[in-house]
């Protein structure tokens, strides 16, 4: 989504993502390359400006902040503050948090946090604009379900925008 909504904003694009052992559960890292130059590299991000983390249990198994540049961004679904969430993974970079699977309860009625976080990015980074990413939803999806994820991105996003990064 936010490669499609940032490929309508003139950005190249190129997202894609890697998968561990074939089984129900296992962490997924996924990548987005998002430049106002043509993209050359096709290869996995070792040293990302961002990283976003949709489930915080994957933080037991993974490095989530492994490259993370020294003034990268980290916007993670975490209910609890930006500063547990840094001890909690040993990390002295920006952190920023957001209760995306509260939000996807109360809006979704599921632990769905994808647009959520799609929202959270969009926010906490200034790259995509709400309205284009809203644009996509209903590009995307239909009727009801459209609504719902419209209002998530968008609730998650103005978050964002109160939160000082």
């Amino acid at each position: 989504m936010l490669a499609v909504a940032g490929f309508k904003e003139g950005y190249y694009t190129l997202s894609f993502p890697t998968f561990g052992a074939e089984k129900r559960g296992t962490p997924v890292a996924s990548f987005l390359r998002l430049s106002d130059k043509p993209i050359v590299l096709r290869d996995e991000i070792y040293y990302p400006d961002y990283v976003v983390v949709l489930d915080p249990t994957v933080v037991e198994s993974v490095e989530v902040d492994k490259g993370l540049k020294e003034n990268g961004l980290l916007i993670a679904n975490y209910p609890k503050s930006a500063e547990e969430f840094k001890k909690l993974i040993s990390t002295d970079r920006k952190v920023v948090t957001i209760n995306a699977t509260k939000m996807a309860m109360e809006i979704l009625g599921r632990p769905i946090t994808n647009t959520a976080m799609v929202g959270a990015f969009a926010g906490a980074t200034k790259l995509i604009k709400l309205e284009t990413l809203k644009e996509t939803i209903y590009e995307w999806f239909k009727g009801e379900i459209a609504d719902k994820n419209a209002k998530l991105v968008e609730d998650a996003c103005k978050y964002m925008l109160e939160v000082k990064i």
